[in-house]
């Protein structure tokens, strides 16, 4: 006899769902849990004659992938 696995059903995915929201919603109660925060730099200000190419870290970070 060939064994197939069973067929999924609406029931199991409502039943993972509720399971997951229940596990996010129990998440955030809980005390002392605190999101990071990310520190965003200030963007430079554009230069007065034109232009506006910088050499940046993500700049630098592709010249040094596209390096043969």
């Amino acid at each position: 006899m060939h064994d197939s696995p069973p067929k999924p059903s609406r029931r199991g995915f409502f039943f993972g769902a509720a399971a997951t929201g229940a596990a996010a919603a129990a998440v955030m109660a809980l005390p002392g849990v605190q999101v990071a925060e990310v520190a965003v730099a200030p963007p430079k200000p554009a230069p007065e004659k034109g232009g506006g190419y910088s050499l940046s870290e993500h700049v630098e970070r592709y010249y040094q992938t596209a390096r043969v």
